[in-house]
């Protein structure tokens, strides 16, 4: 039985400066770089920094026009709790929650998988909440071109939880809306559904 490699692709240069200035790191908080537990750990931590950021390198417009179609479908289309994991561009800590998309189509509907997508890329670079959700909301009204879109972002930030104030329960909320969804009517039925349990 051959053994078990996962097997990922990163830029090695890049890598390998990363791994340098992360085994810097540790030197200057007092660690010991070449104990066993910290061993691979630059190494470690320069992938997983490049897997959180590569968002950078990707375009959310191109995903979403990949996957356009024409549909004479004008109602309301949600596609809620959309899992999201970002790095705060402030102490390079993790801010995690779940974002609510909804847009009125006008001619046009996207496959739904891309909007799951598109939070990730944006959520894949140093953000913070507030363009992070306007990043998504205009991405969407660009490209797609609906009659209207809404998004929804609830997160929890480590930099409040873990330092500074230590407030564990706190959940920053943030929206953005755009045509149809500026109608008080409509933003409305937006927020009813996706605070209510339809199952």
């Amino acid at each position: 039985m051959s053994s078990y490699r996962y097997f990922e692709e990163y830029d090695q240069p890049v890598t390998d400066n990363l791994i340098e200035n992360y085994s810097k790191i540790l030197s200057g908080i007092g660690e010991e770089v070449s104990r066993e537990g910290l061993l691979k750990t630059p190494e470690r931590a320069a992938k997983a920094m490049q897997f959180l950021t590569s968002g950078n390198c990707q375009d959310p417009a191109e995903i979403l026009k990949s996957a356009m179609f024409a549909e004479a479908y004008h109602d309301m289309v949600i596609i809620k709790d959309i899992e999201l994991y970002s790095l705060c561009e402030h102490h390079i800590l993790p801010f995690f929650g779940k974002a609510h998309v909804a847009y009125i189509p006008d001619g046009y509907i996207v496959g739904l998988s891309k909007i799951p997508r598109i939070v990730d890329v944006f959520a894949r670079r140093l953000q913070v909440q507030e363009r992070l959700t306007h990043d998504i909301l205009e991405c969407i009204n660009n490209t797609l071109k609906p009659k209207g879109v809404a998004v929804v972002i609830e997160a929890s930030h480590m930099c409040m939880m873990m330092r500074g104030v230590q407030k564990q329960n706190s959940v920053t909320t943030t929206s953005g809306f755009r045509g149809q969804f500026e109608a008080i009517e409509t933003r409305n039925e937006f927020l009813k559904l996706i605070s209510s349990d339809l199952s």
